[in-house]
């Protein structure tokens, strides 16, 4: 991971660097971002990190869902929050390229349509995907979580994750308690196949901050 502008050379402890993250002013409510370097090869497929989490108080931001299922399973899917529900219309419409929405559900009964979406959805992030949660036939609760800020992630090619944990608005414990949550299942879904130390490196910065490295343990 490269060294961000303005990197305090210290590794602090958590409390200590949300409490000074919080310092850094700016006349909108900033997102804090999470960036963990791991200790992964990303060529090996057994060691790709990918999944999503729900925070124990959000990131202070809810998510256009849009959910692919059987038409019967519609109107059921935008009561739990979705903003289009269905199957061959949705389709056609992304196809089309309309491309409003921030998450995209689907049924694996669908998934066999779905999945000539791959080449318009894949390259955004937004192709349904049984490893982060939105293939499932709950779909009325993947929506809900999704809507309401469920965080997606995924390791890039130099073996780091990004993650929004929240706002600058929220109270220490707020973000102290997301991050705990995020180190928390990181270190639970671990590839059995890593070498040494897994997260090497951890840096949590507002939208106009520079990075403050935290400690791990």
């Amino acid at each position: 991971m490269k060294q961000a502008e303005g990197l305090t050379e210290e590794p602090m402890p958590l409390a200590d660097a949300v409490k000074k993250i919080k310092t850094f002013t700016a006349k909108f409510d900033q997102t804090i971002n999470c960036v963990m370097f791991l200790g992964i090869d990303t060529k090996q497929a057994d060691q790709l990190v990918r999944g999503s989490i729900s925070l124990p108080h959000g990131i202070g931001k809810a998510k256009r869902v849009i959910a692919f299922c059987d038409e019967s399973d519609a109107a059921a899917a935008k009561e739990a929050g979705a903003i289009e529900a269905g199957a061959d219309d949705l389709i056609k419409k992304v196809v089309d390229g309309w491309m409003d929405f921030d998450v995209a559900i689907a049924s694996p009964k669908v998934m066999g349509k779905v999945g000539k979406l791959g080449r318009v959805l894949g390259p955004q992030g937004k192709m349904p995907s049984p490893k982060n949660g939105t293939v499932t036939a709950d779909i009325k609760t993947a929506i809900k979580e999704f809507a309401a800020g469920k965080v997606e992630f995924r390791n890039d090619t130099g073996g780091n994750v990004h993650l929004v944990v929240g706002k600058q608005s929220f109270d220490e414990q707020q973000l102290i308690e997301n991050i705990d949550a995020i180190l928390t299942h990181m270190k639970k879904i671990k590839p059995a196949s890593t070498k040494g130390t897994y997260i090497k490196k951890m840096v949590i910065s507002a939208t106009m901050s520079p990075g403050l490295e935290v400690i791990v343990s």
